[in-house]
């Protein structure tokens, strides 16, 4: 025999309340006042009777879709960035614990009128979390504008925002590079310079560089496009010009990619060539040999963008998403990882302080949150 489904009059009737006191419960209206031990015996009813509002439900109910965007502003990210894996996990483990779908959106013209607002309309999203936007993107500064629920993972000079110091980051893994000798140290930003975090790691090493009075022109930075293959390219067209001793890669695919050039021009790694990656995603410690590079909290990061959007979600009015609160500006701390790749990793732990190279393997701290 089949067991009935749960209804909400079914819980109702259990937790002694009217099937709209469930509506507002389980459905998370707060500008309705329940009183707290109401609220728990319908919780408590809910979860005995194996209750779970369907997603049409709580739509008629909340008036909203129960929704996220997570937007792509480059499609090629889903198929060779690491970092989108990891955060699509952060993001839908926080999305779902509170009740909440995710949509993934990859807009590649953003600078076309009418692209955010013809996917919030048309996707039925009741908020949006957009992943380093580009630097020429007037559209999305327009929507936030509006009082349209967003947060950004990258720049967002104009709403609020969750990121980390990339500027901070690449200036002092490049001077962990100097402070063990290297002296010709390359540059291979990630992505075009259209993209935030991708200039900002590309400052980062010419501030560093500048600093110590070294050369930090054009001929010593070539942009890759996310691929390895295009790591190994940028590197390639490098070693034409130059004959660098170090390399800080804006990512660690990209250095992967570089790495196998330096390989192919028979320079030995890190004898010849030391090398730093950033992201430090999972394969980076299994390269040959593994790969120093910052540590990028991907699934902390976009846990903390879903957690501001969703509660920017849940004030039910355009007043409340307008009120006199501050704008979001976090930023999360960054480490470096130190491995073979950069002629450091040798034994012990790594050295705490931002003013000194780390000597052995291990992490420290390059920005605090």
């Amino acid at each position: 025999m089949t067991r009935r489904r749960p209804t909400s009059e079914m819980v109702a009737r259990r937790a002694g309340v009217s099937r709209s006191t469930v509506s507002v419960v389980l459905n998370r209206r707060t500008s309705i006042a329940i009183a707290p031990e109401t609220r728990q015996r319908v919780l408590d009813a809910a979860r005995e009777l194996g209750y779970v509002p369907s997603a049409a439900a709580r739509h008629l109910a909340s008036g909203r879709a129960r929704t996220i965007g997570f937007v792509i502003t480059h499609a090629e990210h889903l198929t060779v960035d690491a970092f989108v894996p990891r955060a699509l996990y952060g993001l839908n483990e926080t999305a779902h614990r509170r009740g909440f779908r995710v949509l993934v959106e990859a807009l590649e013209d953003v600078t076309r009128p009418g692209a955010y607002r013809e996917l919030v309309r048309g996707k039925q999203i009741d908020g949006l979390i957009v992943l380093n936007p580009r630097q020429d993107d007037e559209r999305l500064p327009e929507l936030i504008a509006d009082g349209f629920p967003i947060v950004v993972i990258g720049d967002a000079t104009a709403g609020p925002s969750v990121d980390m110091d990339d500027f901070d980051a690449a200036r002092e893994a490049t001077r962990h590079l100097l402070g063990l000798g290297r002296s010709r140290i390359a540059h291979l930003p990630y992505a075009p310079l259209a993209y935030h975090s991708s200039r900002m790691r590309l400052e980062g090493w010419r501030s560093a560089m500048q600093a110590a009075g070294r050369d930090a022109g054009d001929r010593w930075a070539e942009a890759a496009d996310f691929t390895a293959e295009s790591g190994a390219e940028a590197m390639r067209r490098v070693l034409e010009r130059v004959r660098p001793d170090a390399v800080f890669a804006g990512n660690d695919t990209v250095a992967f990619g570089a790495m196998a050039t330096l390989r192919d021009a028979g320079l030995r790694i890190p004898e010849d060539v030391a090398v730093v990656g950033f992201d430090d995603i999972p394969l980076a410690a299994y390269a040959s040999p593994p790969l120093t590079t910052v540590r990028l909290p991907a699934v902390e990061l976009v846990r903390a963008a879903a957690e501001h959007l969703i509660e920017r979600i849940e004030r039910t009015t355009t007043a409340d998403r307008q009120d006199e609160r501050p704008l979001v500006r976090e930023s999360l701390a960054i480490e470096l990882v130190v491995r073979a790749s950069c002629g450091a990793a040798t034994c012990g732990p790594a050295s705490g302080r931002l003013d000194e190279p780390a000597v052995g393997g291990g992490t420290r701290t390059l920005t605090k949150p």
